[in-house]
């Protein structure tokens, strides 16, 4: 049974979503501030946790920034706010979507749905007994390109099945949201992709993103790797036609 963590200093929020979330199958543990939820999850990780922003103690950003610090759980964000800023600033942080309120308890479970899906694809253990098979970077795509592999571009390399990746040997950290953009994005290095077309690669059809959350997790991922390698340039932009992965 998945668990959810639902951190909200609105009790009316706390129990009409968690009504939603056990209705749905879900194992839910609530908290009414940012400073119990912080204890709450360090303790006892839940598979996804949704954060209201303004709260007492310690707000919904400053959560997820101590959160990140050690894990790459995914997070929801629920906010009464209406500034663009603040989702660009929560997407930055390393959310993994955006609700306002008021909400539709539907499209909360259905998104709730959708990033625990993308989240449990990654990190299955259903690697062969052979070890996966390896996409090199120089060569044609070949009929192994598909799930349960480990994707070769040069010093990229992304290992689906465990979710991790690498650049230059350097583990970069990333949401399950960041990596399925740059791993279409380097499924086919040198091929232009849409905003459209990574959204379908990131997102279920229930999920509706516009372009500036594309443009958020593109940016997020940018910096990431400047982190570890500041000459990272390997995600470039096609004004008013998409992005593409750097053909080497």
């Amino acid at each position: 049974m998945p668990r959810i963590a639902l951190v909200d200093d609105d009790r009316n929020i706390l129990t009409s979503v968690s009504l939603a979330l056990e209705a749905e199958g879900y194992a839910v543990q609530t908290y009414t501030d940012g400073a119990s939820g912080l204890e709450g999850l360090s303790q006892n990780e839940p598979d996804l946790a949704i954060l209201d922003i303004k709260m007492p103690r310690m707000d919904g950003m400053e959560l997820l920034r101590r959160l990140r610090q050690k894990s790459n759980l995914p997070v929801i964000f629920l906010t009464s706010k209406d500034e663009e800023i603040d989702e660009l600033f929560g997407l930055k942080m390393g959310a993994d979507d955006f609700i306002k309120k008021p909400f539709s308890q539907r499209l909360l479970v259905e998104r709730v749905k959708s990033i625990l899906r993308r989240a449990q694809a990654q990190l299955r253990d259903a690697a062969p007994a052979s070890g996966p098979a390896i996409v090199n970077g120089g060569g044609a795509e070949t009929a192994t390109a598909t799930k349960g592999t480990v994707l070769e571009r040069g010093a990229l390399v992304m290992d689906e099945e465990r979710h991790t990746c690498t650049w230059k040997g350097q583990h970069v950290t990333l949401t399950v949201t960041e990596f399925l953009i740059l791993q279409s994005l380097a499924h086919r290095p040198g091929v232009v992709k849409s905003r459209n077309a990574l959204m379908d690669a990131a997102y279920d059809d229930q999920v509706y993103v516009d372009d500036r959350t594309i443009d958020s997790h593109i940016k997020r991922l940018r910096k990431k790797f400047k982190l570890v390698d500041d000459s990272f340039e390997m995600i470039e932009t096609l004004y008013g036609v998409g992005y593409r992965f750097k053909e080497q």
